[in-house]
């Protein structure tokens, strides 16, 4: 298989999402040497979850793939265990020398450009290529615009459209030194 025949899945994927009802025209694949591993499709109007778009869907099925406790992981994907650590890539600006793999070496398909949140969650999932269909502007053109949100990011907290404030610094930081003190914490 090849680009566009992943692409045509996660179209697939999102038309499906739209005929059914459950959600917007976001269909993702994710793929790990030429095959694909996982899919998702938006299914926001089915379970009412507003983080249930196609990436996150399909990020999540794949992780379930990968984890050797999944019971319906393959045996040949046991060696890809998500929390498996790695060391950092070369160049990174990461100050833990090894991280969780997590979906590293992994590729995405999505029907449309990422928004916001789905972009974040690739970054973290470390999915290293993301080939769309749709740019921002066709999926503007149909109602689903994050331009604000971006705008948003860029401001300084005190001038976001949601009220973003530290408050009790003093009891977040119990939790965060115990992080900072466990011997044996697994970066991920």
């Amino acid at each position: 298989m090849g680009h566009k025949e992943f692409m045509a899945e996660a179209v697939r994927l999102a038309t499906e999402s739209v005929e059914e009802g459950w959600g917007g025209p976001f269909g993702a694949v994710i793929t790990k040497e030429n095959e694909i591993v996982a899919r998702g499709q938006n299914r926001v109007l089915l379970t009412a979850d507003p983080t249930a778009h196609g990436e996150v869907e399909a990020i999540r099925k794949a992780v379930q793939l990968f984890n050797p406790e999944a019971p319906s992981i393959s045996e040949a994907y046991r060696d890809w265990y998500t929390l498996k650590l790695v060391p950092r890539p070369e160049g990174s600006h990461d100050v833990e020398p090894e991280r969780a793999r997590m979906l590293q070496g992994c590729t995405i398909y999505t029907s449309g450009a990422p928004c916001p949140m789905c972009m974040s969650a690739i970054y973290w999932a470390r999915i290293g290529t993301v080939y769309y269909s749709c740019d921002w502007k066709a999926t503007q053109e149909i109602g689903f615009d994050d331009a604000f949100q971006y705008e948003d990011f860029a401001r300084p907290p005190d001038r976001r459209s949601i009220t973003l404030e530290q408050i009790h610094p003093e009891l977040g930081t119990t939790s965060y030194r115990a992080w900072a003190d466990r011997a044996n914490k697994h970066p991920y």
